[in-house]
């Protein structure tokens, strides 16, 4: 039996590109996971997916990346798979664990979309340096400005903590945490 699965990351996405190959590919059952990022190896669909296998049958998905993004968990998950004598195949790569080449054609394409994504990481990292270098700030927008900060410290001198923050609608932690981190900028 062919067992197809399908996942798409977010809910706007459409899974009918992929629902339609795994048709064609004669996929007897398909489980599908909408909303849910490829990081997680725990979904429910897959899980249901993995639950329906027996010896003898093949996991079908229309491209790895559908399965999985960590290496180490596709490569656990397909070998896994493979002692339980379940094979595997991705219909985009064209691989399909039941010959020892389909096999090899599997990790290679894992280990070049691992590589692929170290060097986003590594080109995500060298921007975000390059930026602070120039002086620009890098990461999530402050919470209050400098402005905010001294009049903050301005007004807790006759207020609560918990005024103040209510005022600025920011959480009280993030008042102080801000307050200080201006004040010893200052310095």
């Amino acid at each position: 039996m062919r067992i197809g699965y399908a996942r798409v990351s977010t809910d706007d996405q459409n899974l009918d590109l992929q629902l339609a190959a795994l048709k064609a590919a004669g996929c007897d059952h398909v489980f599908t996971d909408q909303g849910i990022s490829g990081a997680k190896f725990c979904r429910p669909g897959l899980e249901r997916a993995m639950a329906a296998l027996s010896q003898g049958d093949t996991l079908v998905v229309w491209r790895l990346d559908r399965l999985g993004r960590s290496l180490s968990k596709l490569i656990e998950l397909v070998d896994d798979l493979g002692a339980k004598c379940i094979q595997f195949a991705s219909l985009t790569e064209s691989i399909d664990t039941t010959s020892p080449g389909g096999t090899l054609l599997f990790h290679i394409m894992a280990a070049l979309a691992q590589f692929e994504r170290s060097l986003i990481g590594e080109r995500t990292r060298a921007g975000m340096l390059a930026a602070k270098a120039r002086g620009q700030h890098v990461g999530r927008r402050r919470s209050m400005s400098e402005s905010e900060c001294l009049e903050a410290r301005r007004l807790l001198t006759d207020h609560s903590t918990d005024v103040v923050a209510q005022h600025f609608e920011v959480h009280p932690r993030t008042l102080l945490r801000s307050v200080r981190r201006y004040a010893l900028d200052a310095q």
